[in-house]
């Protein structure tokens, strides 16, 4: 199982997580968070494979993914 966290209020929306995904499961909020930039948010959480491309790419470290053992 796999936990992805996405610190939204930390988010610039630079994109750069969205364009790594290969499950394309990252898309652009159309809110704004508290620092005005519209974030990035997880569409489908069943379906993160747990690859942690996005994590990698994002720069301002605002993605966690916890791969959890039975």
């Amino acid at each position: 199982m796999v936990e992805m966290i996405m610190h939204v209020e930390l988010c610039k929306g630079c994109g750069l997580c969205q364009a790594t995904c290969p499950q394309d499961l990252l898309s652009t909020s159309d809110q704004v968070n508290s620092k005005g930039f519209y974030p990035v948010v997880l569409l489908d959480k069943a379906k993160c494979t747990g690859c942690a491309l996005c994590a990698r790419m994002c720069p301002d470290l605002v993605i966690e993914i916890h791969k959890q053992t039975a």
